[in-house]
């Protein structure tokens, strides 16, 4: 659905049709008299009197043209609690073909600030569809009129808001194309009109990487006839700000059969998810380069495709990665830490930054751990973790600490070199994997790894997502980044 809003200063004495108007959460409607007719007034009376006052939001039918919308406002709302407000309210109109409301904004408390940006916010984030693939598409178009004076408040907010919903967006495009569109070499060119924003993109070829020693990286998409990138998207918001950058990872593996080692058939092609971590570092790039955020960042995407083929890497294979561990690979599935190997320490050893955090659908221990809740954290700095954890509370994109220690990592000891790419005693499969990339940096630089495996794509409608592709990880990062380093 095409949603636009615009913004009229209006007079509230005139009458529109599809109002909406908002009350405190008991759905006192004293206050509104001046926003509607008198009969308009005893007839909403009227029903709220025999309906559930525990909803958020009531549509009345006036007539056959008109429908005045009560969402209620509870007291001590979280900023979050008023975008799936707005979510919740796109979720009741979506059947709608074509329609026009009017949100009278001076109807809210002036204790919340920028109501209405935040509750249009998470509308818009709803509002997301891909269809592009559909030969019939039915169009669909709502416009959101705001009622008052639009002031500087709204429209700095307005700018955020937008760069956030383009970046999510971008984010759950990437991982929504199918795999024979998105392949590597595809996933290179989307990138690269991001320069058009003033990031500066560098692309490192097979080739390039051969000589710069990214052996790990390069064997899992020996299988495949698409060629294997590296690619750094680095926008530089501060010129002024001497510090080093902050990082960011992402692992692209843009189709998974998991090589050698083949997944079974079932669900296989959910795999082409598997560059969802790579796609949220895009999308958060892009929101920073959108906003003009005043923050130097850099993110670092391994694109590659894990293929059967003749020339595929197999179980038991030896690779040298970029940082000279050599690693056994034991399992051809276990792909993704492979790719974030090189990543990460190429990352580490260029670009000197003061944090990593990656990003990864790595594990499916880790959905059987959070399911589609919580995404796994694990880090070597608990201040960043903390960060990370509060960020998460407050967008409702939220992490979970699980431990890394000793004991753990001596599983992903290999006998004949030295890391194995798999613990082969069983269990803690979320967690070797990260005791496994922890041995990628080396440096003792702040990281922190997102597994987010249970929270990329969705197969329900939730919150802000609509079902799919959920761009999990850019309102995170992005809010973290204007919270503490900005």
């Amino acid at each position: 659905m095409t949603v636009q809003v615009l913004y009229k200063n209006t007079s509230t004495k005139k009458l529109f049709a599809n109002l909406v108007l908002f009350t405190d959460e008991n759905f006192n409607i004293n206050g509104l008299k001046k926003h509607i007719s008198s009969t308009e007034f005893s007839y909403i009376e009227d029903l709220l009197k025999t309906s559930d006052l525990k909803k958020n939001l009531f549509f009345f039918e006036i007539s056959s043209t008109k429908k005045i919308v009560l969402v209620s406002v509870k007291n001590n709302l979280e900023t979050s609690d008023i975008e799936n407000l707005g979510a919740e309210f796109y979720s009741r109109i979506n059947h709608e073909k074509k329609s026009e409301y009017f949100v009278k904004s001076d109807s809210i408390s002036s204790k919340y600030k920028n109501f209405i940006g935040y509750f249009l916010h998470g509308l818009k984030l709803k509002s997301y569809e891909f269809n592009i693939y559909k030969s019939k598409i039915v169009k669909k178009a709502v416009t959101i009129n705001v009622i008052g004076n639009k002031n500087k408040l709204i429209i700095e907010n307005e700018l955020r808001f937008k760069a956030i919903e383009e970046g999510t967006f971008f984010a759950r495009d990437l991982v929504s194309e199918p795999p024979n569109i998105l392949n590597p070499k595809e996933y290179v060119n989307r990138v690269l009109k991001l320069r058009k924003l003033g990031i500066k993109v560098t692309v490192y070829n097979e080739s390039q990487m051969k000589k710069l020693g990214m052996h790990s990286l390069l064997g899992v998409g020996r299988g495949s006839v698409n060629e294997s990138f590296l690619v750094t998207l680095e926008w530089n918001g501060n010129k002024k700000d001497k510090k080093a950058p902050l990082s960011f990872v992402g692992k692209g593996v843009c189709f998974d059969t998991g090589g050698i080692s083949l997944k079974p058939a079932k669900f296989m092609e959910e795999m082409k998810y598997d560059m969802a971590g790579s796609a949220v570092v895009a999308g958060l790039i892009q929101t920073l380069a959108t906003r003009k955020a005043k923050v130097n960042a850099v993110g670092v995407v391994g694109l590659v495709e894990n293929m059967p083929g003749g020339n595929a890497q197999r179980p038991g294979d030896i690779v040298k990665a970029y940082n000279g561990k050599t690693i056994e690979v034991l399992n051809t599935d276990a792909e993704g830490r492979l790719v974030l190997a090189d990543a990460l320490s190429f990352t580490e050893a260029k670009f000197k930054p003061r944090f990593m955090i990656d990003l990864a659908t790595l594990t499916g221990a880790i959905i059987m751990a959070l399911g589609e809740e919580y995404a796994g954290l694990f880090s070597n700095n608990d201040e960043l973790s903390n960060r990370l954890f509060k960020v998460g509370e407050k967008v409702k994109e939220k992490v979970w600490r699980l431990p890394l220690h000793e004991n753990y990592d001596k599983l992903m000891n290999s006998p004949i070199a030295d890391i194995q790419n798999i613990n082969y005693s069983g269990g803690a499969g979320s967690i070797t994997a990260a005791q496994f990339l922890q041995r990628f940096v080396t440096n003792k630089t702040p990281w922190a790894h997102l597994d987010i495996a249970g929270m990329a794509f969705s197969k329900k409608a939730a919150n802000l997502n609509p079902g799919g592709a959920t761009g999990f990880g850019v309102r995170l990062l992005n809010q973290l980044i204007e919270e503490h380093y900005e």
